[in-house]
């Protein structure tokens, strides 16, 4: 088997001089172990290997990809990419290709989590499902390896390995459920009993739940909530193509969002679970978006950071098959804060505790109005202490606005992978005690 090094230089090698190229190729090994009703139902496992391919004739530009490596299946990708950049419209925003520039590639793959069988991952399961035997468990387990290559026909060469690991389980009592979530680059750092025992917990406290009145409520948002804040607010806002486009809110250099708010794409940090470089050959870069509630970076690829001017350049966010959409952030990550997770509630005189977000949906991009539901655990808090628990809440809020400027009241110490609704293994954050939160109905409307 060719390896991904080997076969982007034979797709650049094909293209030759008929065009400029660029491809990156990503051989993915993934298993999954899925459970329902304390379960396993299913065991799945692909390794598939994948080609983006980019070639650029006088400025005419076409993309194109496949999962089909054999060597006639190429020259095919090749040929017909070629042919229809000839014949199609020049794209004034083609910013040509990436020059040699060497990344920093941190080895830091484990192989026992990319050979993972699936009784390693039963393993993490069974210690789930054994947390809370008279609880129904439900949710899966997953191992992920990916090796990428990109070369270029101006002579960038990259490679890298990455590798992570997954636990996502809820308990349900037939009333309640509580969720549980844990992301890392191994394996062995799941732990399937703590995951359980927390999922059952709140599981078992957000049974008999009371519905409450909507309107603005002091909040508490448990890591995984944060994390879908903070998921939007990088894909929405600090994306280059929204800022060109007039769709973001961020103003650079400006005091947006509370001083407790400091906010990183950070490929560098030792919990990363990304790769050392973009889709366009571009080495990724620690990019701090925001600090200390001062918006100061955009998210650039190289499309962006050439319509920008000005001195901007790609930051290492390009994501394959996404030229128009701009850049995304690959590991984003807000700054943990002094204060334990569970003394955040202290000194709530009334408010709510909030899991998860589920189902959120923008509504107006340029002020990031976001709607969405709760799940998986909303408590009331009386008194500084949680009081029981209350029905999934519809909101209707801006999350520009619950970080503005003496809103953010308190920042946990809790900083971990979240289940963001922008997808696992990209955002780590902490608990947030926010000033105030818009709900604006029950889960039925």
């Amino acid at each position: 088997m060719r390896t991904p090094e080997e076969l982007a230089d034979e797709v650049v090698a094909t293209v030759g001089d008929r065009a400029e190229v660029q491809v990156t190729v990503t051989r993915t090994r993934h298993g999954l172990t899925r459970f329902a009703n304390s379960f396993i139902h299913q065991h799945v496992g692909e390794d598939t290997t994948n080609v983006w391919l980019t070639v650029a004739v006088d400025g005419r530009v076409v993309s194109a990809s496949t999962a089909d490596v054999g060597r006639e299946a190429l020259v095919r990708l090749v040929d017909t990419t070629v042919e229809a950049a000839r014949i199609g419209p020049v794209d004034a925003y083609w910013p040509g290709l990436a020059p040699p520039e060497p990344a920093v590639v941190d080895d830091r793959v484990d192989d026992a989590t990319l050979d993972a069988e699936p009784d390693a991952r039963v393993t993490e399961v069974a210690a789930f499902v054994d947390a809370a035997p008279d609880l129904q468990a439900a949710g899966y387990v997953e191992t992920a390896g990916a090796w990428t290559a990109f070369a270029n026909s101006a002579g960038q060469r990259l490679a890298d390995r990455s590798s992570s690991a997954s636990l996502d389980g809820i308990h349900q009592t037939g009333r309640s459920a509580g969720g549980a979530h844990q992301t890392s680059r191994r394996l062995a750092d799941l732990d399937g009993a703590v995951a359980g025992s927390s999922a059952a917990d709140i599981a078992r406290r957000a049974a008999d739940a009371q519905d409450v009145d909507p309107g603005d409520w002091e909040v508490v948002l448990g890591p995984d909530a944060a994390a879908t804040i903070a998921g939007f607010v990088g894909v929405y806002g600090f994306n280059a193509r929204a800022w060109l486009d007039g769709q973001s809110f961020v103003r650079p250099g400006e005091q947006q969002l509370d001083p407790a708010i400091t906010l990183l794409d950070d490929p560098d940090d030792p919990a990363s679970v990304g790769t050392a470089f973009d889709a366009e050959g571009t080495p990724r870069r620690r990019t701090e978006l925001v600090r200390d509630g001062v918006s100061t970076a955009l998210l650039h690829d190289r499309r962006t950071a050439a319509a920008a001017g000005g001195g901007a350049s790609s930051t290492g966010n390009a994501v394959a098959g996404g030229a128009g959409l701009g850049a995304f952030p690959a590991d984003l990550a807000m700054r943990g804060g002094p204060t334990p997770a569970d003394e955040l509630v202290a000194g709530i005189g009334r408010g709510l505790f909030v899991s998860q977000f589920h189902y959120c949906r923008v509504l107006d991009p340029r002020n990031l109005v976001v709607t969405g539901l709760t799940r998986n655990g909303t408590f009331l808090i009386e008194d500084g202490r949680i009081a029981g628990a209350v029905g999934n809440l519809r909101f209707t809020q801006s999350f520009v606005a619950a970080l503005a400027p003496g809103r953010v009241r308190g920042v946990g110490d809790d900083v971990r992978y979240g289940r963001a609704e922008s997808g696992i293994g990209i955002v780590r954050t902490p608990s947030l005690h926010l000033a105030g939160w818009r709900f604006t109905g029950g889960a039925k409307g």
